[in-house]
């Protein structure tokens, strides 16, 4: 398993959770939280899928990796089954269409007649994207992955698939690392705060939930709910 790190920095420090192809929401977020120079962004992975366009996600996203703040974007499970569909490294690609993925086709104009050719259908760019994202992002105190770790196994023992899929052994359990880890992949109706040991913030947007962003220097939750462009406030526990 490979850490991705990146130097710190004197800004703030954000992650966002799954987005899964809404961007209205997203760019709503983006615009309450106005990250600049010195800021750190870390997307936790799941930005395509089940929502109207996954596209116009990645567009944005490619976007802000342009911007002056700081960009983390860590691998989904659905990334995963993305690039595994199309031939790439990957788990589950059989699952993809039936998971969300026929949306995501139809947001860059892919019909199931044109599936074998996905992959030169995609912009470049996108494609990129897709196949250099992070599996983690290590910022002490905190471990930034999609799913979750495994709570039996020191860090650098970690399995990526895990990383990406693992939950209930995950969520109910404590880990003996020196690190909260914040994670998405399973919603739920509002931020889990268990600390030492872990922050979810996966709040089921494309379920009719919110898309949430934690901001770790004030310990504030920023939130805005679907079919909304009203991103609200609250406090929060994060260390």
């Amino acid at each position: 398993m490979s850490l991705g790190r990146k130097r710190h920095r004197d800004g703030r420090l954000f992650a966002i959770g799954d987005i899964h192809g809404c961007p209205d929401e997203l760019n709503a977020l983006l615009k309450s939280i106005a990250p600049t120079q010195g800021d750190t962004v870390v997307f936790v992975g799941d930005y395509v899928d089940r929502g109207p366009s996954a596209r116009d996600v990645i567009d944005t996203l490619l976007a802000m990796a342009g911007g002056s703040a700081e960009t983390v974007f860590l691998k989904g499970n659905h990334e995963d089954m993305m690039l595994s569909f199309m031939g790439f490294p990957g788990h589950y690609g059989e699952s993809f269409l039936f998971n969300g993925g026929a949306q995501t086709l139809e947001s860059y104009g892919i019909g199931e007649t044109a599936l074998e050719g996905t992959p030169e259908m995609l912009p470049a760019a996108h494609l990129e994207f897709l196949k250099g994202l992070a599996t983690s992002y290590y910022r002490p105190p905190y471990l930034f992955v999609h799913a979750g770790i495994q709570p039996a196994r020191a860090l650098e023992e970690q399995d990526v698939e895990d990383m990406l899929w693992i939950r209930q052994e995950f969520i109910f359990n404590a880990h003996p690392l020196d690190a909260t880890v914040v994670f998405g992949h399973t919603p739920m109706r509002a931020v889990m705060v268990d600390l030492p040991y872990k922050l979810g913030i996966d709040t089921g947007l494309v379920y009719g939930g919110k898309l949430t962003c934690l901001e770790f220097t004030e310990g504030v939750a920023y939130q805005v709910a679907r079919g909304s462009r009203q991103v609200k406030k609250q406090s929060v526990a994060v260390r």
